[in-house]
């Protein structure tokens, strides 16, 4: 007798090759609308959610990709402003760039990148139970994505620069520095209404020397700031 429950897409550990939530009839969100777990809700419902996750669950952690890290077009640097922005409002939040797609050997150091072909690496390493992805190209996005919901219980959100991403908890689609404004808003808001943030005591944007060193030299490379301050 077949499942007639909708399939949900949940924090893992959900096995060793789970399925790809297309296949399972999760469909991606329009313009002004979010995925949750599945279900499509509003823009404004979607990002109360991630900004609730973002709040209460143990190291929150950004994820830039390539396409905030590298200064390559006009508006990427306004977008990146606008990820800082976003992690200045999350207590204890850290920043973890993903500014190549290349395999990483012998050594992948997890606290300074996360690699697309092993991602469950430095969220086992750092306890990740929330990560946000911003800039990263969707294909390789999708991929990740799955490898994290197989094999650990981290609670993805997806800041999708196209269509969004079925294979996340939480996803918008077409989401420009205003999308990340709003999310940032979005956390403002929940402050004001009287949650406490886990970390509340702790201040945002914690960075290590290696980070910090790789968010440099990448946003300098390119002579336009980008993540570099």
């Amino acid at each position: 007798m077949m499942n007639s429950k909708p399939y949900r897409v949940v924090p893992g550990p959900e096995g060793l090759l789970p399925p790809a939530a297309a296949t399972c009839g999760i469909v991606l969100p329009e313009k002004g609308e979010g995925l949750v777990l599945g279900s499509l809700q509003s823009e404004q419902e979607t990002l109360l959610v991630m900004a609730r996750e973002l709040l209460t669950r143990k190291n929150p952690t950004i994820f830039p990709g390539p396409l905030v890290l590298w200064a390559w077009k006009e508006g990427v640097a306004e977008k990146a402003a606008s990820v800082l922005e976003l992690a200045d409002e999350i207590p204890g939040v850290r920043i973890i760039p993903m500014p190549d797609y290349r395999p990483i050997y012998p050594k992948i150091d997890p606290e300074a990148v996360i690699n697309p072909c092993h991602p469950n690496l430095t969220i086992w390493h750092n306890k990740i139970e929330v990560c946000v992805f911003v800039g990263v190209h969707c294909h390789f996005a999708n991929i990740t994505l799955k490898m994290i919901r197989a094999g650990t219980n981290c609670y993805t959100i997806t800041l999708c620069h196209e269509a969004g991403h079925e294979d996340s908890m939480a996803s918008l689609p077409f989401c420009g520095a205003d999308q990340v404004r709003a999310l940032t808003e979005a956390i403002r808001q929940l402050k004001r209404e009287g949650l406490r943030p886990r970390y509340a005591d702790t201040p945002g944007i914690q960075l290590t020397p290696t980070q910090q060193t790789v968010l440099s030299g990448l946003a300098w490379q390119h002579g336009d700031g980008a993540l570099a301050e």
